[in-house]
């Protein structure tokens, strides 16, 4: 019979295996820090030389860091997918911008949809409170391009919506993705929204996702989040005309100069 003795699992591999799902699921992000020694040991339930096992296989395994003087901290793997050569391909080719927004529409309508379909009443209350966040940035303050608070918000919005479809590939996936958007390599926030969008609108975007993904319709989801990103799309590529228009003006502007 294909039958064999249940071997009594060691604690400092049960540790492993905890902080192991927590990092898979996003729970512990890249950067975060770990509670103190003691107080972990006393969280788990195990002895602090039972902890130190377990924290060490996870730092030979790449997914915990210690750092002299300030603690152990989840590695930051964000963006590990990408070489460092294809980063920087990705930050000089603008063909690649608009593949990422294009990626991004197909990925986050499919997260919003399965978000509708099989978020908890958890992920939708913290996709509501993101949401709350955006709203309550905007009230004080009616300037009408975007500041970096605003940028941060919108991030974590659309993260929120990731992390409720509960794929785990596609969560690490896209936070890498968002990784490379905050460091500037398709394109700076700032600069693409500055006084080429409203925030009113961006908003009323992001209320219209809202309230399908709380109304837990997956295709009013999908559909408000595609509009979404096909607007952002059209505001990069009205900039970037802007741009272009600009520097042919000055150039007629210079051949002008030159000839009085």
């Amino acid at each position: 019979m294909p039958f064999q003795k249940i071997q009594p699992e060691k604690l400092s591999t049960s540790v492993v295996r905890q902080i192991e799902q927590l990092i898979l699921r996003g729970i512990l992000s890249p950067g975060e820090r770990l509670p103190a020694e003691r107080e972990l040991a006393d969280r788990l339930g195990v002895s602090r030389p039972s902890l130190r096992d377990a924290i060490s296989e996870l730092q030979t395994r790449g997914l915990l860091c210690a750092r002299a003087g300030s603690g152990v901290f989840i590695a930051d793997m964000l963006g590990s997918a990408f070489s460092p050569a294809l980063i920087q391909l990705f930050s000089s080719h603008h063909e690649a911008v608009f593949d990422y927004l294009s990626f991004r529409r197909d990925m986050e309508g499919l997260a919003a949809e399965r978000a509708a379909r099989l978020g908890s009443d958890y992920d939708l209350q913290v996709i509501q409170t993101c949401f709350d966040k955006m709203e309550a940035e905007q009230s004080p303050a009616p300037a009408p391009s975007l500041s970096e608070a605003d940028s941060d918000l919108d991030a974590q919005f659309h993260s929120a919506i990731i992390d409720a479809s509960h794929n785990v590939v596609m969560l690490h996936m896209m936070r890498s993705m968002f990784d490379l958007l905050r460091q500037g390599v398709f394109y700076n926030r700032k600069i693409m929204f500055h006084q080429h969008t409203s925030r009113g609108v961006l908003l009323d975007q992001h209320r219209a996702i809202n309230a399908a993904l709380q109304a837990r319709d997956p295709a009013a989801a999908r559909a408000a989040v595609e509009a979404h990103m096909d607007y952002v799309k059209q505001s990069l590529t009205d900039h970037q005309k802007a741009e272009r228009n600009a520097a042919v003006a000055q150039l007629r502007l210079q051949h002008e100069a030159e000839k009085q």
